[in-house]
């Protein structure tokens, strides 16, 4: 199942988009055959979960961090993930920062926008933005944008959730980051809109319960 799945993805995302296998609450053999069958980036939202992850699995595993990181959780994803999709707020970049600083490393990271209804999710609102741009960060590389549209049927409502974080990305990259490479992501989409997201732009999509099967979550 998951090899036809994964099948039927790569025939539908262009081969210029990134295909991250959202893998939290998958066991490794799972996660395994989702690699055998050519994925080589895979999401977590759990640090832990991550950390024991990664010595059970190939080594050229990009792994992504996507899910909600508290600050005192820092120390165990810089440097373990290759990005860190979910930055939400200057005060987990500057602690960002910090670990890539005293590790020695540059840290990708992508900026998490609140563009859903939804209180409940996380991200920048878009004025806030420009904070984060002041901000010195030699050790930490802003590579993009992610953001999470609400969970609803209305299909308008995504789109346009979409199409505003699209607007503001290419708004960025023509302008604070102008001639960055660097900047070159779009993060949008998930299992349940990601057809509409990669209409609207998106170059990264997170597909979790399109390729696993479900599991309960863990506590």
């Amino acid at each position: 199942m998951i090899v036809c799945n994964i099948q039927r993805l790569l025939q539908e995302i262009s081969p210029n988009v990134t295909l991250v296998a959202v893998s939290k609450f998958q066991p490794v053999p799972l996660i395994l055959e989702a690699y055998n069958s050519g994925l080589l980036v895979f999401g977590e939202s759990r640090s832990r979960e991550m950390l024991q992850k990664i010595p059970l699995l190939p080594q050229d595993i990009q792994w992504h961090f996507i899910g909600h990181l508290q600050t005192n959780k820092v120390k165990d994803v810089v440097g373990r993930a290759a990005v860190i999709q979910s930055v939400d707020s200057v005060r987990l970049l500057n602690a960002i920062q910090k670990q890539a600083s005293q590790t020695g490393i540059v840290q990708d990271v992508l900026l998490q926008v609140h563009i859903a209804v939804e209180k409940t999710k996380n991200g920048f609102l878009p004025s806030e933005l420009p904070q984060a741009f002041t901000l010195s960060l030699p050790n930490t590389r802003i590579c993009g944008l992610m953001g999470m549209a609400t969970l609803t049927e209305d299909k308008d409502q995504v789109r346009s959730e979409f199409r505003m974080l699209r607007q503001l990305f290419d708004t960025l990259r023509s302008g604070p980051f102008a001639g960055n490479e660097a900047f070159c992501h779009c993060s949008m989409g998930m299992s349940g809109d990601y057809p509409i997201a990669l209409e609207e732009g998106s170059t990264m999509v997170r597909i979790g319960s399109a390729i696993f099967p479900s599991r309960p979550q863990k506590p």
